[in-house]
């Protein structure tokens, strides 16, 4: 009997053996992957009507206000004996409002309006489910489609709170362009403030904005907006997959913040977490209907070891509306520009990545070790997605190197269009642990960030926020460390860590930048050396918020040195911005001189060079370039405005020989002082991107 996946045709699929003929050997895996796929939205058209209506089920879900007024009240709860709606509108009577079963687990519940044809149910009042179980159990819950939760000062658990503003905030602003170049700054809305408190989306909005905007980041990644009970979790713990935290204010006010970044041509991604949930019960999906499934895999399956928490049932039909539609919910309600999905290594294997050092071997990827239904859901999130929003933007936070995650779905890839570059730092925390500045191996560095699957774009980044975190140190703090201090004043002479510290951090972001990938990251704060790790309140510190904190107030005082590692930042984006390095093909690496510690490459016409040598500087260094003429320093990071020594002429002209060097056509002599990292451009050149 043929086998089931010989009449499968993955439509593309030769153009990514073009990229990568290896994976022919597994043509089996995709065509059963994309077979799959494609009997979901066969089933979709035939159930639903079609994905675009069943991604819309927000809309019929949870509760909702009709042009009379009347309210309906609908939950998915299989398991439950019986449901009854109580709150502030009845007086908190448990069961005089009780929801009619229908079928397939649904419940159901309509409550007309008032003698004044307002609603039965007033805006910003607080609703529980009662959960009547088969065992006689009654559970308080919150509906899986809650808006909005709050809690009281005091109070351990969230309440659900209906939300229907009389006035709801009106966003006027088009979505940006997808940017050619991502330039991505990672951002928690609660610690964007000096402040020792929870930070408020409108402290965002009127503070940090205009500080993005003068950086050069055209992105924002969202993290911890999705509500969850534990701060400390960083917003991973997820409890209401569809209220936005109201720690930090109203979703009118979260509206308005990605409204005026959409005003200044920001995208705003959201920090997206599908990968698991929270293990709470009163203010979380766990036992919504007193099963120990209903949203999740019963136990073991249904558990996550290392993280505690709850793991979806991609399987499922309800649980695939649930997660679909609030995939569009968060783009349609809050038109957020794309998402960033977490955990995506936990979702790809049973084993979740746990115990795995993933080698790179091919059949790692491939056979009974990958959950098909969570990768399908993958494949068929982005499917939609892309679909709907033909500039939506998503990237996989994957550990596993998974090939085809960025290719589309029609090649028979999961249809990311970046993945997170995840060696990157850890390479970088690893060389500035373990090795004197004498010994770093430029092949090396030039490897690990060069080293990405040809055809899918990758974001680099040098720390993001899990360099960040305390029990680890940032970038800043690993160079220098408790001198931060007291050394960091530019009225003073640099001590040898600063020195070193101030340069090592400039070129280490402009190597990642323009070498690692095809957007980049920066976690927020760390653009000037944020000096401390973050740790958020807990019993652990006496509930302090004192690094629960970002102190931007450090770039504002002019004596400070900060300001000088901000401006470089802030010119290295804009550099880019001019030139498109990020959007364009990926670099030519015509050197790397392990004793001078000198790296060379081109990319968009642009040369990058580094000398990482902590003594030797170089007079008449021959460079090789691919385009002849005439070059200029358009980026020096040892200018005094950040933080260098000045050592470099600007007005100097490089005019290139027909002397081909190092692989390239054409080449200049330069003079780079140590420790010092210079872009060059082209003046014949027309730079338009």
């Amino acid at each position: 009997m043929a086998d089931l996946e010989d009449n499968v045709t993955v439509p593309e699929f030769s153009c990514l053996l073009q990229m990568d003929p290896y994976l022919k050997t597994y043509e089996k895996d995709f065509k059963r992957r994309y077979d799959l796929l494609q009997k979901r939205l066969f089933q979709l058209e035939e159930a639903e009507g079609g994905f675009d209506q069943f991604t819309r089920s927000y809309k019929t879900f949870g509760v909702q206000r009709q042009p009379d007024n009347s309210l309906i009240f609908k939950e998915w709860a299989p398991a439950a004996e019986a449901l009854f709606l109580t709150g502030d509108f009845n007086g908190w009577e448990k069961f005089s409002h009780s929801y009619t079963k229908k079928e397939y687990g649904k419940w159901e519940l309509i409550l007309p309006p008032k003698h004044d044809k307002s609603p039965a149910v007033d805006h910003n009042t607080k609703l529980k489910v009662v959960v009547h179980t088969k065992e006689g159990e009654r559970l308080y819950r919150i509906s899986p489609w809650a808006k909005y939760v709050t809690r009281e000062e005091k109070s351990v658990i969230y309440d659900w709170v209906h939300w229907d503003p009389p006035q709801p905030y009106n966003q006027i602003h088009p979505r940006p362009k997808k940017p050619t170049s991502l330039r991505i700054y990672e951002a928690h809305v609660g610690i964007a403030s000096p402040e020792g408190k929870v930070a408020s989306y409108t402290n965002f909005t009127n503070n940090v904005l205009p500080r993005i905007k003068d950086l050069g980041y055209n992105c924002i990644q969202l993290m911890a907006v999705m509500e969850h009970a534990y701060y400390a979790s960083f917003g991973y713990q997820i409890t209401s997959f569809f209220a936005a935290s109201s720690r930090y204010g109203t979703p009118d006010e979260l509206k308005e913040l990605i409204d005026v970044a959409h005003s200044m041509g920001i995208v705003v991604l959201l920090d997206v977490v599908h990968s698991h949930a929270s293990k709470n019960t009163e203010d979380g999906l766990n036992h919504f209907d007193g099963s120990d499934s209903c949203y999740f895999h019963s136990p073991p399956r249904g558990e996550h070891s290392l993280w505690d928490s709850r793991l979806f049932n991609y399987s499922s039909w309800e649980v695939l509306r649930f997660l679909l539609s609030n995939l569009r919910w968060w783009m349609e309600e809050y038109r957020f520009d794309g998402f960033r999905f977490d955990g995506v290594t936990s979702m790809l294997y049973h084993h979740h990545g746990i115990g795995t050092g993933f080698s790179g071997d091919y059949s790692e990827y491939f056979g009974l070790q990958v959950d098909e239904d969570s990768l399908v859901y993958l494949m068929l999130a982005n499917h939609i997605l892309h679909t709907l929003y033909p500039d939506c933007i998503t990237v996989a936070e994957d550990v596993s190197g998974m090939p085809a995650l960025c290719r589309p779905v029609e090649e028979g890839g999961l249809g990311f269009d970046y993945r997170l570059a995840m060696a990157i730092p850890d390479k970088w925390i690893q060389i500035l642990k373990e090795f004197k500045d004498e010994d770093w191996n430029m092949g090396n560095i030039s490897h690990t960030l060069t080293n990405r699957r040809y055809g899918e774009k990758c974001i680099a980044y040098a720390e993001s926020h899990d360099q960040a975190l305390v029990g680890d140190k940032t970038l800043a703090f690993w160079l220098m460390d408790k001198e931060m201090y007291t050394n960091m004043s530019s009225m003073i002479p640099m001590s040898s860590v600063i020195n070193r510290g101030m340069q090592l951090h400039k070129m280490i972001r402009l190597i990642v930048h323009g070498l690692g990938g095809e957007g980049y990251l920066n976690f927020m704060g760390n653009e000037f050396g944020h000096p401390e790790w973050l740790d958020f309140p807990r019993e652990g510190n006496n509930q302090s918020y004192h690094y629960a904190r970002r102190q931007f107030n450090l770039v504002d005082m002019d004596h400070l040195r900060y300001c000088q590692l901000y401006a470089f930042d802030r010119d290295m984006n804009r550099t880019e911005d001019k030139y498109g390095w990020l959007a364009a093909p990926p670099a030519y690496v015509s050197a790397k001189h392990e004793d001078d510690k000198v790296i060379v490459f081109d990319r968009a016409n642009v040369v990058f060079i580094f000398n990482f040598h902590p003594s030797k500087s170089f007079q008449a260094y021959r460079v090789g370039v691919e385009v002849p003429g005439k070059y200029k320093i358009k980026l020096d990071s040892d200018m005094h405005h950040y933080g260098g020594h000045g050592r470099l002429d600007h007005s100097t002209e490089f005019f290139t020989e027909a002397q081909p060097f190092n692989g390239r056509s054409n080449s200049i002599l330069v003079y780079i002082p140590c420790r010092t990292a210079i872009v060059l451009a082209n003046e014949e050149i027309d730079y338009c991107y």
